[in-house]
């Protein structure tokens, strides 16, 4: 029964915890915006999506981390494996610095409104679980 209710919640816990990942990465562009030769990282949220949720037995072996402060493969955001990618340059810099502000901000706040559409959709999955038991 667990592993139904599981099931039934793990699209929205796999969305939720990608939006906050890619919420703290779209934050960490913005605040190194005036930091020499930095380069602006995102990530494709779509195929980040199909790779958390592909069964185990058809992705590619990852490295496993026994502990918490263990760092993940270079190049990914999470133990998942997803991609680090580089944002293309839309204006050059004299310093490198490939961060556009208007380009950070609006992918900050449109990730904001999905991660809260998230979490709206999720409650709503968990008060029609209760209106179910509660008959």
């Amino acid at each position: 029964m667990i592993g139904k209710l599981d099931e039934y919640l793990r699209f929205q816990e796999t969305a939720l915890n990608l939006r906050a990942q890619r919420q703290q990465l779209l934050a960490s562009n913005i605040a190194n915006a005036d930091t020499p030769n930095f380069k602006a990282r995102d990530i494709d949220f779509r195929t980040a999506m199909q790779n958390a949720l592909a069964p185990a037995a058809s992705q590619a072996p990852s490295l496993d981390n026994t502990s918490a402060v263990h760092l993940g493969a270079p190049g990914t955001l999470n133990s998942s494996g997803t991609p680090l990618l580089y944002r293309s340059v839309q204006q050059g810099s004299v310093d490198g610095n490939t961060v556009d502000m208007d380009t950070e901000r609006n992918q900050f706040a449109d990730n904001g409104i999905r991660y809260e559409a998230s979490l709206t959709m999720i409650s709503g999955q968990i008060k029609s679980l209760l209106a179910a038991i509660q008959g």
